[in-house]
């Protein structure tokens, strides 16, 4: 008995493994189909490898041989000596030169100056006569021209009107102004010194210790003649008003009162006062 006799006449595996049991089952069936599902899977995967690996290679291989093809155009030179010259192009011409100006005509001039006034004058010109200046210009030098005036003084009404005068009302000599002063009153000596008397009268024996700052204000009335009255202090402390009051009318001193048209009136003066005590 020769090998292939023998293995065309001798049971596979599969038919060993599955003798005696049920073939229809769906196992048998697999087992039989294993093998060229494997063998066609894989000459599948290879041949898919092998696209991946070659593919990028020919893809580049193939785009460089078209780059390097060089495309070229014939070109007729005699065709271009025949075209035709480029149009040329017309310049407009240029705007005509302005008009010269034209000087307007000259107007006669007379020179009349009013001299500065110096001590012991020199007569260097008299000054003209009306006559020679009637139909003509006033200007500082002598010009020949047209006799034609240029700017003619504007003539004066020949009958006045009667409308009403309005009159300044008079200041009333007994009202206490309160703003609005052509001049303000003020201390003969200067508001400071006047700063510097009441902190040097002021008595501080009562506000001793007493360890923070103390404030008011004053206001008072500047009369004509320069002194003052209605001293009035308008503070937290009343014993710090008190004593300001007291002393803003103790200071030996004149005032210059305040002025409205001219006239000195009666004004009220108002002054912040300060001071710390320890």
């Amino acid at each position: 008995m020769s090998t292939d006799n023998y293995n065309a006449t001798s049971p596979t595996l599969d038919e060993v493994v599955f003798e005696r049991r049920n073939k229809e089952y769906g196992a048998y069936d697999l087992r039989q189909a294993y093998r060229p599902l494997l063998t066609k899977a894989f000459l599948l995967g290879t041949l898919i490898f092998v696209l991946i690996v070659v593919g990028p290679f020919l893809y580049l291989k193939m785009t460089q041989e078209e780059a390097k093809e060089e495309k070229i155009v014939e070109v007729n030179l005699d065709e271009i000596k025949d075209l035709p010259p480029p149009p040329i192009e017309e310049k407009a011409p240029p705007p005509p030169p302005p008009p010269p100006p034209v000087e307007p005509p000259k107007v006669e001039i007379v020179k009349d100056m009013i001299p500065e006034p110096k001590p012991n004058p020199k007569i260097e010109e008299p000054p003209k006569k009306m006559e020679e200046t009637k139909d003509t210009n006033i200007g500082t030098k002598d010009q020949e021209g047209e006799k034609k005036v240029v700017w003619k003084a504007p003539e004066m009404p020949k009958e006045t009107g009667q409308g009403r005068v309005m009159e300044t009302p008079k200041v009333d000599p007994n009202k206490i102004v309160e703003g609005g002063l052509e001049q303000q009153a003020d201390f003969i000596g200067g508001i400071e010194k006047f700063r510097r008397l009441v902190g040097e009268n002021f008595d501080q024996s009562d506000f001793e210790g007493l360890g923070e700052t103390v404030s008011t204000s004053i206001s008072f009335v500047v009369e004509r003649d320069g002194t003052i009255s209605d001293v009035k202090a308008t503070g937290p402390n009343s014993a710090f008003n008190k004593e300001a009051e007291r002393t803003i009318r103790g200071i030996r001193g004149k005032w210059s009162p305040g002025k409205m048209q001219g006239e000195s009136v009666r004004s009220r003066f108002r002054l912040p006062l300060k001071m710390a005590f320890e």
